[in-house]
């Protein structure tokens, strides 16, 4: 099962089938060039993609204003939020270096004071206004500036909204986070094996899906995952303490340099084992190109395809 992140309206079919090609590569460049074709004609297992990003835009808010479906908590959150990933690029690209990266991550931080030191007091015009002025900022990044995944501060700052519109667990809010859980766990059967794929957001509904999960999963693996992205995420993930889902019989986490919403390989420290022992184990990938934060950037690899395939193989 393929569970996707952040990002617009999708076609699971469309998708699915640009997720098997990428992992089509990672199989090649592993030396599974012979599993191919049962791969993406579905001979090997029955793959299903988890589409559930209809339930983010149910009024058909594609053309909403960022900020137009955030309450108060969820504000606290995307700030939050943002201020983990600059911290991580911070990291990256430190001031003293005088880089221009650096000066870009100082701008976008210094955009980001002023919405957290605003946010109790503004509408959610003036919020999402401010929010744009962030993610704008962060987008003259060299990885950011020239890629297709978002072409505007606007986009960027809706999707990263559903990050926090997710994660918010008061009232009925909680409500789109169960709907999602439900949508990806819908239709399996826990009498089979189950081999999971997440990406970005997606690695958290997996999470938090599989703890609901009554059957065994081989094999879990996650793509540039927020999960240990700061406290901002860990401290609301559900059940409490997070620990490793008990019916998770490995857990593999990939993570790229480069790719600005992932949280250091910290899952281990961060999140408990379960009772068997079974906890994240991660590894770092490096991606060719400018945009490392797509599904497909990490699938292509062979160390990523390679676990998978062999789980997937009798």
């Amino acid at each position: 099962m393929f569970v996707h992140g952040i990002g617009g309206l999708r076609s699971a079919g469309q998708d699915q089938q640009r997720w098997l090609r990428a992992l089509a590569t990672g199989a090649r460049a592993s030396g599974h060039a012979e599993s191919i074709s049962a791969l993406t004609q579905g001979w090997l297992a029955d793959v299903r993609f988890a589409d559930y990003s209809d339930l983010f835009t149910p009024r058909g808010a594609q053309g909403a204003a960022p900020g137009q479906e955030l309450d108060p908590d969820d504000e606290q959150l995307l700030v939050g939020l943002l201020d983990a990933m600059l911290a991580e690029l911070a990291e990256q690209s430190p001031p003293e270096t005088g880089s221009r990266e650096a000066r870009v991550i100082g701008q976008a931080r210094h955009h980001l004071d002023a919405l957290a030191s605003g946010s109790q007091a503004q509408g959610a015009g003036e919020f999402g206004r401010q929010l744009v002025w962030v993610t704008t900022t962060l987008l003259q990044l060299p990885g950011l500036r020239q890629t297709t995944q978002w072409v505007s501060g606007q986009a960027f700052a809706l999707q990263l909204s559903q990050v926090a519109r997710y994660l918010n667990r008061r009232g009925d809010r909680a409500d789109l986070g169960a709907a999602i859980r439900a949508r990806v766990l819908k239709g399996l059967d826990p009498s089979r094996p189950l081999v999971v794929v997440a990406h970005s957001l997606g690695t958290v509904v997996a999470y938090e899906a599989l703890h609901a999960y009554e059957g065994q999963v081989p094999l879990l693996v996650t793509l540039g995952s927020p999960l240990a992205l700061g406290g901002v995420v860990l401290q609301r993930l559900v059940p409490r303490p997070p620990l490793c889902p008990e019916n998770v019989e490995a857990w593999l986490n990939f993570w790229d340099r480069d790719d600005v919403v992932v949280g250091r390989p910290r899952l281990a420290d961060w999140i408990a084992p379960s009772s068997r022992g079974v906890k994240a184990e991660s590894a770092s990938v490096k991606s060719a190109g400018i945009w490392t934060h797509t599904a497909t950037k990490y699938l292509e690899h062979g160390q990523v395809a390679d676990p998978i395939l062999r789980a997937l193989l009798p």
